[in-house]
């Protein structure tokens, strides 16, 4: 069964071609097919997914880049941070992480449970995974928030990165909902001109959700693609693609 999602030690409620209004795991979940091929749980953004193009992360809030965190002792769990101009809803960010950017603590990421809803330039309680912090933090450390890279994917944009590449759309993800993104394998996806046999493909290519011919540097190894802008001399989000 080619199609059938199969993984370590994990049994999956939702098959492939299969669009949900509830979600049926934990974002990110990783299934493969007995072919080599490799997905990830998404949550579809506003606009329903296009079978053959590729999708990116919800475009980076700058305002919540770089803030103002409470003093916090190791373990603790709940972290109080000061929003910058953009409010949050309930549990916005849960599912991704809170990073510490800048020293005390700088280096060290940690999951987020959950959080209330918080005006912007408000103080917002984020409560993060036991055992909570490493390294404590005071009020001179900085922290970004930064959500689950498979929530509310977008479709690649046609000449501007907003966000990282996550996977390609192997069938229609209703808006809202969720469903697998394919992230390795054998793969259609959607070309913008004619890709050589052997060519790299990459995004953004002038056509929205398309791939087109490598023209960079042959010698560069792509390790990831920058989850948000980052700051020389400072820890930034990568998502990481390699084997």
């Amino acid at each position: 069964m080619a199609n059938g999602l199969t993984g370590p030690a994990q049994a999956f409620g939702q098959p492939l071609f299969v669009s949900s209004a509830t979600p049926q795991m934990a974002l990110g979940t990783e299934a493969r097919t007995s072919d080599g091929r490799h997905f990830r749980y998404a949550l579809c953004g506003s606009t329903a997914t296009v079978a053959g193009s590729l999708y990116a992360t919800a475009a980076e809030l700058t305002n919540h880049d770089h803030l103002t965190p409470a003093i916090a002792a190791i373990g603790a769990t709940a972290i109080s941070v000061t929003l910058g101009a953009t409010a949050v809803t309930a549990n916005q960010y849960a599912g991704g992480l809170l990073v510490v950017d800048s020293a005390p603590g700088e280096g060290y990421s940690y999951f987020i449970v959950s959080h209330p809803a918080a005006d912007l330039s408000t103080a917002c309680v984020f409560t993060i995974e036991a055992p909570g912090l490493i390294v404590a933090i005071t009020a001179s450390s900085e922290v970004t928030l930064t959500p689950n890279p498979y929530s509310k994917v977008i479709i690649v944009p046609a000449t501007t990165k907003t966000g990282a590449v996550v996977g390609v759309a192997t069938y229609i993800i209703t808006a809202s909902e969720y469903g697998w993104l394919q992230t390795k394998g054998q793969c259609g996806v959607l070309c913008a001109g004619t890709i050589a046999v052997g060519a790299a493909a990459v995004s953004p290519s002038g056509t929205a959700g398309a791939v087109v011919t490598d023209p960079a540097d042959a010698s560069v190894t792509i390790v990831g693609y920058a989850l948000v802008a980052g700051a020389s001399g400072e820890v930034n989000q990568v998502l990481l693609n390699l084997t």
